[in-house]
């Protein structure tokens, strides 16, 4: 059976729902993707509640890990892909442009693999922009999450030191890292002490204060959704490029794994945040419901 998540409007994760649909067929610089694992990302519950209107009914997922079953030469049939397929991610088949796609490693999982594209390719494109130095000293709020984690391990690789805000129980985790943690709330500027450039992943309220430390300071955290991801390119980067660098340094640990039907859970616990790494859908024959 193949079967994708849809929504006909904006609102709460409920108005998520599992519906048929027909396999399509691949047009040319298509790839047909049976797909094992998508990711949920925080723009996609934005996307949900409205807070970028598009045309609906819409689908959902931006990230999926899967089979190639056919289409654009560049991939043979059968061979594990991961990569971008915006607005039709979490289905059981999806249609992405093969530049959207890489072959997938044979060290990561179908779920490992799934949940780095967004995160990496936005990590590498903010850590562009903010022009980060060997040397320099990178302040991420948010850092436990998946994008927080791709630009702190990115940062860390360039020669950078890394401070970033996160609950005390990611602490441990992010000190095995390298990442210097500190508690989010009143204080947290002196707490982060002397940083060049600020990532601000979280949305919490810390930009007016971000920019009182450095001009260079750049948020995804805001409902421009535009600005979270963009496609096969990364600002003239092909996303080749950006894993060639990327994927020997960021693994982003997955906060929980959620079977296809009950994708609307993982949207409410993505609302709720607080996550370290990603959420994601696994998607097999055997967990559809009948």
């Amino acid at each position: 059976m193949a079967a994708r998540i849809e929504f006909s409007q904006y609102g709460p994760a409920e108005v998520l729902e599992l519906r048929p649909f027909e396999v399509p067929e691949p047009g040319p610089g298509e790839v047909l993707v049976r797909v094992r694992a998508a990711a949920v990302n925080a723009i996609d519950w934005k996307l949900r509640r409205g807070f970028m209107p598009s045309p609906l009914p819409s689908g959902t997922g931006l990230e999926m890990s899967g089979v190639v079953e056919g289409g654009d030469p560049r991939f043979t049939p059968g061979q594990a892909v991961f990569g971008l397929a915006p607005g039709t991610a979490v289905a059981t088949h999806t249609l992405a442009r093969a530049d959207d796609l890489l072959p997938k490693p044979d060290d990561l999982t179908f779920e490992q693999a799934a949940a780095l594209p967004v995160a990496a390719e936005t990590a590498f494109r903010t850590l562009r922009r903010l022009a980060l130095l060997p040397g320099e000293r990178l302040l991420v709020h948010a850092v436990a999450g998946g994008v927080g984690l791709a630009a702190a391990q990115t940062a860390l690789s360039r020669g950078a030191g890394v401070v970033g805000t996160a609950s005390p129980r990611h602490h441990d985790y992010l000190r095995s890292l390298g990442v210097e943690p500190i508690v989010y709330g009143d204080g947290w500027p002196d707490r982060a002490g002397r940083v060049d450039a600020i990532l601000d992943a979280s949305g919490r309220g810390e930009l007016a204060e971000s920019l009182k430390l450095t001009s260079r300071v750049v948020s995804i955290a805001s409902h421009d959704v535009p600005e979270l991801f963009s496609s096969a390119s990364t600002e003239g980067v092909p996303l080749a490029e950006v894993f060639a660098e990327l994927l020997p340094v960021v693994r982003l640990p997955i906060a929980a794994v959620f079977p296809l039907g009950r994708t609307a859970e993982a949207h409410r616990l993505s609302e709720e945040g607080h996550l370290r790494g990603k959420i994601v859908i696994a998607i097999a024959e055997g967990n559809l419901p009948r």
